[in-house]
């Protein structure tokens, strides 16, 4: 067993799903944040479990031929970017590996895994931030929290958001400091600002600030308004959100438009999209037409088929799968989700769709029991992965081809070793990098239903 009050030499071989390196101490598997492959370090035990230990980074002895400076200062202190010093293209051939590994280790599955397909540029790409606010010495900080707490780190400039953020969180600061706005203290449960959250439309330039507040109540939101006027190129909507609850949930029930519209405008590819306050919209619109587009030729329609599109959130996928088939059914448990997505359909003038409120594993049984049957089916869950009975739903209506889009390659395996038992093939599987700098990789994955 190791000894946490001594210090270690070891090199790093792999790495873990939250960013962190993972190597082996006397056969014994040891994770250090803001290590990576490669890197051979000195470490100190700060957690030790049965089967693991965690370790402190004190010294890098020899650093990776992968290891790069990088070009934020606060990487490896805030949240976000958790494999910043990596170089890119060693990322990208991480998230490979990861859906590789993934696969062979939980689901037993040996298919082609194609290179992860990258940006060009994989920095300014986020179309949404969300910071909270605090004070600090008197004077007011917007950021994002530090690894692992609520501290905030305040932050000027980030490398992976839209540039515009740097003018917004200029304005709110002047705004609070100047006019003696009270922030939020979730201590105390007491003060009024607690986050901003920012939208921007990457195709359009339009911007949504919104205030999230402890309360109705908004001083000089006039002024507010007026200093984002004069300073923020593009902005299209101030709202105000009220969070009222003692709670880490940003967004509360009530919204009001302040300045505006209540909505900005968007496109991936050709397909427009309205954005609302608390609408979901994928944050990297580049790279979901590259995921999408994906989905699109593995669905491979002819325009005579049905499709299903499973955990359709506002009816992104759906609405490239209608352009080409005879007909979609979304199905989504967030109503508000629905409504957008039926809004979505409207204004591209898409009459093929129809879509479902509901739990997935509720809608869809229920659909295929009334006679409905898909010849296609794509299914997106969230980092849960699919419910059995969705799963158990899909074999039974027997499609020639499922498409899963995936955010957690742990899951997608273990359902790709059920559907595997089933009768359904992993023809191939394709990551995307959705979230560049970060652990985080979505895959699209090709199904085939074998005949009997």
């Amino acid at each position: 067993m190791l000894d946490k009050s001594k210090i270690y030499e070891m090199e790093i071989s792999g790495l873990g799903h939250s960013g962190e390196g993972i190597g082996k101490i006397d056969d014994f598997t040891v994770f250090v944040e803001n290590a990576i492959p490669g890197d051979v370090i000195r470490t100190k035990i700060t957690v030790l479990k049965k089967n693991y230990g965690v370790g402190e980074l004190l010294e890098i002895l020899k650093p990776s031929a992968n290891r790069v400076t990088p070009k934020c200062g606060i990487a490896g202190i805030c949240g976000g970017c958790q494999i910043m010093h990596m170089d890119y293209e060693q990322q990208l051939r991480t998230k490979r590996n990861t859906v590789v590994e993934a696969l062979k280790r939980i689901g037993k599955i040996d298919a082609v895994v194609h290179p992860t397909l990258g940006m060009d540029n994989p920095y300014e790409y986020r179309n949404k931030a969300q910071f909270p606010v605090g004070i600090l010495d008197g004077k007011s900080i917007l950021g994002f929290y530090k690894k692992g707490s609520h501290e905030i780190v305040d932050t000027e400039y980030c490398h992976i958001q839209a540039p515009i953020n740097t003018k917004i969180v200029q304005v709110i600061k002047k705004y609070i400091d100047d006019f003696d706005v009270a922030v939020y203290d979730e201590k105390e449960h007491s003060g009024l600002i607690r986050h901003v959250v920012t939208k921007v439309g990457f195709a359009t330039g339009e911007v949504m600030v919104i205030m999230v507040t402890n309360g109705k109540e908004f001083p000089y939101k006039d002024k507010l308004i007026e200093m984002l006027k004069e300073n923020v190129e593009g902005l299209k909507s101030v709202v105000q959100n009220i969070n009222m609850k003692n709670t880490n949930v940003i967004f509360g029930d009530t919204t009001f438009t302040l300045y505006g519209e209540d909505q900005i405008v968007d496109y991936i590819g050709d397909l427009k999209f309205n954005i609302s306050a608390r609408s979901f919209y994928q944050v990297n619109p580049a790279q979901t037409k590259v995921l999408y587009e994906k989905a699109l030729e593995y669905a491979d329609l002819t325009g005579n088929e049905r499709v299903f599109d499973i955990y359709c959130g506002i009816g992104t996928i759906s609405l490239f799968l209608a352009k080409k088939a005879k007909e979609v059914h979304g199905i989504e448990i967030i109503d508000a989700a629905i409504e957008d997505a039926r809004e979505n359909a409207r204004i591209n003038h898409l009459t093929n769709t129809k879509f479902y409120v509901g739990k997935a594993e509720d809608v869809v049984p229920k659909l295929y029991k009334s006679g409905l049957v898909a010849d296609v089916v794509v299914v997106d869950p969230p980092r849960k992965g699919c419910e059995e009975s969705v799963l158990e739903t899909i074999v039974n209506m027997a499609p020639k081809r499922v498409v899963y889009v995936s955010c957690n390659p742990a899951t997608l395996a273990r359902d790709l070793a059920y559907l595997d038992e089933k009768g359904y093939k992993t023809v191939e599987v394709q990551p995307v990098d959705m979230f560049s700098h970060s652990s985080h990789v979505e895959c699209c994955v090709s199904l085939e239903r074998i005949k009997e």
